[in-house]
């Protein structure tokens, strides 16, 4: 079969599934590097495959997303976290009919800028670099896609599409983004929800296999009681292990049900007839009024009992000071370093470059580089 070079079975396929509002291929605003496009995927699809063969992507598989290594191989990594928001992100988005493609690419690229050790790595970092503008895995992430990453002999970087780049922007500063007037793209609002319905059920999930909390205290909370509810009429009885894993499917079914119930609703009577249209009206996606108290709730619940639990508070103070001892010592000893962040430090600074090169490494590799280089320094 012969494939033209002008996206044409990518431009057939979205005008058949993709309503009006959605980021429509033959739209995009391309790449900061211009490339010719290719025979059979579209510029979306691309920055898939770009996201999933690089480095920085791979190296998710060896960093927390809450619960460190130590504490068994049931609970999810950064990579597996990652996995399930693009799962959830795509289903939502094939049932409003946006652009799958661009939701796949911005949710396996949300969390790529993550450093070791999950968000106590980053508070380690953005404090480590205060004077030098701070960290933001998000901002990472950017540097990751533009500069850091080298696969290509043209340029630098990943040359994503500038519709991901500017959707890990608005993730990188929600509050400037939501100054400048119009709303982000439908996609990259719905890979944001996603996450968050992501984490509510597995961090759950994980809370309750590792013993941090039990499901009886859970069911205090309206939204888990609703879930522990539909769980026992599916199937009844349930053993412990099952009535958690029912929870899990049911907290992810009701927030799903919940904003495709609610936001569909909402842009069905918008009538947007482009993309454009719907971020000039400033449209939100969400969920529905009666859901944000309870699903608010249950993340003040996760933060106050499984988040600040002690056995966490223990990990994340170990880990961030032994961030801060690598921060110091790298300065020392900049000859440690990589020689291409040692190229980098010349240009973009050393402090800033130690940060970058943290922060690429993985909670595993952080503790070898420690204990080899650091762990005997006074």
């Amino acid at each position: 079969m012969a494939f033209s070079a002008d996206f044409s079975t990518v431009a057939d396929r979205e005008a058949a599934v993709l309503a009006p509002y959605a980021m429509f291929s033959r739209d995009s605003r391309g790449r900061r590097h211009a490339e010719p496009s290719h025979p059979y995927r579209g510029p979306f699809q691309r920055d898939r495959d770009r996201i999933v063969h690089s480095a920085a992507y791979r190296r998710l598989s060896g960093k927390m997303q809450v619960f460190t290594g130590d504490m068994g191989d049931y609970h999810r990594t950064r990579l597996t976290h990652t996995y399930e928001v693009a799962s959830i992100a795509r289903t939502m988005a094939r049932a409003l009919r946006l652009n799958e493609d661009l939701v796949e690419a911005l949710a396996l690229f949300h969390d790529i800028g993550h450093p070791p050790f999950g968000h106590a790595g980053e508070d380690a970092l953005n404090e480590l670099l205060a004077e030098d503008g701070g960290f933001s895995h998000n901002r990472h992430a950017l540097a990751i896609a533009e500069e850091l990453e080298n696969r290509y002999p043209d340029f630098p970087g990943l040359n994503l599409t500038r519709e991901v780049l500017d959707g890990q922007v608005v993730r990188a500063d929600k509050r400037a983004a939501a100054a400048a007037g119009d709303a982000p793209l439908l996609e990259v609002q719905i890979v944001d929800l996603a996450d968050s319905i992501t984490y509510d059920a597995h961090d759950t999930d994980d809370a309750v296999q590792l013993g941090l909390v039990d499901i009886d205290s859970l069911c205090q909370l309206p939204l888990v009681q609703d879930a522990a509810r539909r769980a026992r009429a599916r199937h009844s009885p349930l053993s412990p292990k099952m009535l958690r894993t029912g929870i899990v499917h049911e907290l992810i079914d009701i927030q799903v049900g919940d904003l495709l119930q609610h936001s569909g609703r909402q842009l069905i009577a918008g009538d947007f007839p482009s993309a454009a249209a719907a971020c000039a009206s400033n449209f939100r996606l969400g969920p529905s009024d009666s859901l944000r108290g309870p699903k608010r709730d249950l993340e003040a619940f996760l933060y106050a009992n499984v988040y600040r639990h002690p056995r966490l508070v223990a990990v994340r103070t170990r880990a961030q000071e032994r961030l801060r001892h690598m921060f110091e010592g790298y300065q020392r000893r900049p000859e440690l370093l990589p020689a291409s962040f040692q190229q980098r430090a010349a240009n973009r600074g050393l402090r800033r470059t130690v940060g970058d090169y943290l922060a690429g490494m993985t909670d595993r590799f952080c503790d070898e580089q420690f204990h080899l280089h650091f762990a005997g320094e006074g």
